[in-house]
């Protein structure tokens, strides 16, 4: 295609640098990505520098990007960026090495696999939940990130993580909190080496954390014995290019899994938290669920699929607060989409974020409504207007085992504790690499007891279940 063939979507005059601190403050994506859905509709184009961005917010276009042109489209450059973390693990490698990687990951993956790990998920939540007192107040963005760090160390890596939980959250904390500029800043690859202030901690972070994972894969070596876990089965099968994995490779596969598995629940467990607590009538009806269900015992994965309402709260937690917010690809040849034609080098944007809370596929889109998800209500949603955990053939390998972690996690507090937001707390989504709690999310835990829920409650949890 020559220059002149190419067709944009409608955008921004002006090239994005000359918006900031004008209309976009630096390192607020949602605000931007916001702004074009409002002012441009489904499609919108932009510039940084020379560089075409178009975002899209019409599921029919998300499809063509995600399934139907997918073998056009690579990581953009966003997601390259993250390999100084990550290394070349399942998120971030491409064509035969991921298809290798994410094959020799299936198996640990397996519905029956999944289902052995609810007792570990629910030991571990009721050893948190132990170490709580009536009253008290936590920052409950700390106490789930320590939760899940032990949950997917025990389940995927036979690992117990004790004191080391916490020197372990730090450093991806630290990690975190540095993103934008990795993602941001020209030749970053090289500041982080020149102790640059601001970048000076990601270092000695990445550090730590690589000797965490590799304690955890010598240790796994050393005993010779099989455990039937994630790093079994990834060592029980060939890498396809040299035929065994060697030490980076296992550091790359297990850094992302470990990260992505902890990091995403851990978030999505914490919106979930705040929208129960500014949602009272919800909470009421959670509640009372699990009072039917469970009684006095706790919940096992037998009775993921008895918990209806507690999963429709998960769901509508992360439809308003994806852990994963935001996907990007970058075309590798001119391509057509939809009117538009468009020139190789293109990076593509979608936002979970954005797209769930339109209002033409989610009326009052910014009510806390698990009745949403409903059988019923589900069967509304266009497809691709609802993605949490990806969509396309790169779709988290992890997202049976998140729906049922997540069920259970909330089962196992809600039967024992009420959690409501602290007076004053300041709540701000900040989208890093997932979408985090800017300011933590400090509530006051107060002890319940089962059957407590009240008649009327769990009247309307039985009427949902027959309307079903």
């Amino acid at each position: 295609m020559k220059r002149s063939d190419y067709r944009f979507p409608p955008g921004l005059k002006y090239n994005l640098p000359w918006y900031v601190f004008r209309k976009f403050r630096p390192g607020d994506p949602l605000t931007l990505f916001r702004y074009l859905a409002d002012e441009f509709g489904d499609a919108a184009h932009y510039k940084i520098g020379p560089h075409h961005i178009v975002f899209l917010n019409d599921p029919a276009l998300i499809r063509e990007v995600l399934v139907v042109q997918n073998d056009n489209f690579t990581k953009e450059r966003t997601v390259r960026r993250t390999k100084m973390l990550l290394g070349e693990g399942m998120i971030t490698s491409e064509g035969a090495a991921h298809r290798a990687q994410r094959q020799a990951a299936q198996p640990a993956f397996h519905r029956k696999q999944i289902q052995r790990y609810a007792g570990t998920v629910v030991e571990e939540t009721l050893r948190t939940c132990a170490a709580w007192r009536d009253g008290q107040q936590l920052d409950i963005a700390e106490q789930m990130m320590h939760l899940t760090l032990r949950i997917v160390a025990r389940a995927l890596f036979s690992t117990e993580l004790g004191a080391e939980v916490r020197e372990l959250a730090d450093a991806i904390n630290r990690i975190m909190r540095l993103y934008n500029y990795l993602v941001a800043l020209p030749a970053v690859e090289t500041l982080i080496h020149m102790r640059v202030p601001g970048l000076a901690g990601f270092t000695p972070a990445k550090k730590r954390l690589d000797e965490i994972v590799m304690r955890m894969i010598e240790n796994h070596q050393r005993s010779g014995e099989g455990t039937a876990d994630l790093l079994d089965m990834m060592l029980q099968s060939p890498d396809p290019s040299s035929g065994k994995w060697t030490d980076d490779m296992l550091r790359d596969q297990v850094i992302t899994i470990f990260l992505a598995g902890f990091e995403t629940v851990a978030n999505a467990l914490i919106w979930t938290w705040y929208l129960l607590s500014e949602n009272p009538e919800a909470e009421r009806k959670l509640s009372a669920e699990i009072d039917e269900v469970l009684g006095r015992r706790p919940p096992t994965a037998e009775d993921v699929p008895n918990l209806r309402y507690t999963e429709m709260v998960f769901a509508e937690s992360m439809r308003l607060y994806p852990p994963a917010w935001a996907m990007g690809r970058q075309a590798r040849e001119d391509f057509e989409l939809g009117p538009y034609r468009l020139p190789a080098g293109t990076t593509v944007i979608v936002s979970q974020f954005i797209t769930q809370r339109d209002a033409r596929h989610f009326p009052d889109p910014l009510r806390f409504d698990p009745e949403r998800f409903a059988p019923a209500g589900k069967a509304t949603f266009p497809k691709f207007s609802y993605f949490p955990f990806g969509a396309g053939y790169r779709q988290c390998i992890g997202e049976s085992l998140a729906w049922m972690e997540g069920s259970l996690v909330l089962a196992t507090i809600t039967q024992q504790w009420r959690l409501q937001l602290v007076p004053g707390q300041k709540v701000e989504p900040q989208a890093l690499i997932t979408l985090r709690s800017k300011f933590g999310m400090k509530m006051r835990v107060t002890e319940r007891e089962p059957g407590r829920a009240g008649s009327e409650s769990k009247r309307e949890v039985l009427q949902c279940r027959e309307s079903e």
